[in-house]
């Protein structure tokens, strides 16, 4: 019995080694591979024409600063199109009143940012721009973060995810303050790993840049969660990978209510591990079969679970292969589960060091243990079933 269970442990332990394994290499090319960013002309035309395409469910509160930003950087030709999806506010005459163009769509049968997207490209087939460039309600973007996009976008020909940023709000817990250290991870230091290794990113919701062509054959109508990674993968699927632009930089807000932010990472992480479940292990057959290096780092890279229930698990691997090698068990797991851990936490140090340490004095580490345990009710609720399926608008405020 004890073997079994030892070469079972060990089994885990390695599956487990993969996405741990993975995870360091982002950090480690992150922090020491950063090769300088494509850089596209200066004063270069090439972009053409540009659509900025905006869905906005009940958004009026908190549209109006996002507006200003995009206007500010479009320049005569372009257009900014506002598709006010299902809502029962005023968000469209906010968005008119401030010079965009607005459509409506009222379905309620069909719930999901994919249905806004699609409804808003549909419009735009009328007079079909060269670029569209999708920017969420409720971010800033910083300078010149439309011109970067558009540029590079248009002379490589694939599909450009800006740096997707999230800040903790002026009043917030200690905690925003982990959770802000987490999204720099995922967003920042994961793919600019991956591009420093000249792979392909994910695609981020928000801050991403399309030429026509590849965006309109795209199927973006459902309503998934995490569509955006979803239409990333599709994307390399044919051909067209994204890729990172970490200069064009787009930026957001933690909701303040306890009650909002449990909410909204329930909805991320749930939708994050069904994917795992859901497409890594055909993607990675996929890649391998295609030969395709971009398609299996993208797998690989969705394969890596949230920060912090790829921490428990490490931990918790390790804890019981402890346990069994002192009950006289095989060593293998405690020797597999030990590097990974030290993998981890090393990649965990790295980030915090040379992307963190303005936002994560060195006592707040202390605080992530009990952080990780509060999460443990995402992941249970996971597994019971209760699973969040539509666009729900998250309230900032």
């Amino acid at each position: 019995m004890l073997v079994f269970v030892s070469a079972l442990l060990a089994i885990v332990a390695g599956l487990l080694a993969i996405p741990v394994g993975i995870f360091f290499l982002e950090v480690v090319a992150a922090v020491a591979l950063t090769r300088k960013e494509f850089a596209p002309h200066a004063d270069s035309d090439l972009r053409g024409r540009i659509a900025v395409l905006v869905p906005a469910h009940n958004e009026s509160t908190g549209l109006l600063p996002t507006l200003t930003d995009i206007k500010a950087q479009l320049r005569v030709g372009d257009r900014l199109l506002i598709v006010a999806d299902n809502c029962t506010d005023d968000t469209a005459t906010v968005a008119a009143t401030a010079g965009a163009e607005v459509i409506a769509r009222s379905d309620l049968e069909k719930i999901g940012k994919g249905y806004a997207l699609e409804w808003g490209l549909r419009h735009l087939s009328a007079d079909p721009p060269d670029i569209v460039i999708v920017i969420d309600a409720d971010c800033r973007l910083s300078d010149c973060a439309i011109d970067r996009l558009s540029t590079i976008c248009a002379q490589t020909g694939r599909p450009v995810q800006a740096l997707d940023l999230m800040i903790a709000p002026e009043q917030h817990r200690i905690n925003y303050q982990i959770a802000e250290f987490a999204w720099r991870v995922k967003n920042w230091v994961r793919p600019l790993g991956l591009s420093a290794l000249r792979l392909p990113c994910q695609l981020m919701g928000t801050g991403m840049a399309f030429p026509w062509a590849i965006i309109r054959s795209a199927k973006l109508a459902s309503g998934q969660i995490v569509e955006d990674l979803n239409l990333g993968l599709d994307l390399a699927l044919v051909g067209n990978p994204p890729m990172f632009c970490p200069s064009a930089q787009v930026t957001s807000t933690f909701p303040i209510s306890a009650a909002a932010a449990e909410s909204q990472r329930q909805r991320w992480e749930h939708g994050h591990v069904e994917m795992i479940l859901a497409r890594v292990p055909r993607l990675i057959i996929s890649a391998i079969a295609r030969r395709n290096l971009g398609l299996l780092a993208m797998a690989l890279d969705l394969a890596i679970p949230p920060l912090v229930l790829l921490g428990l698990l490490t931990t918790s691997v390790l804890l019981l292969a402890s346990l069994l090698a002192w009950l006289g068990g095989s060593c293998a797991a405690l020797i597999i589960s030990a590097a990974s851990f030290a993998a981890f936490i090393t990649a965990i140090l790295a980030s915090w060091l040379v992307f963190a340490r303005d936002i994560l004095r060195p006592h707040v580490l202390l605080l992530i243990a009990p952080y990780a345990l509060q999460k443990l009710g995402i992941y249970r609720s996971f597994l019971l079933g209760g699973r969040v399926s539509q666009w729900i608008r998250t309230d900032r405020k």
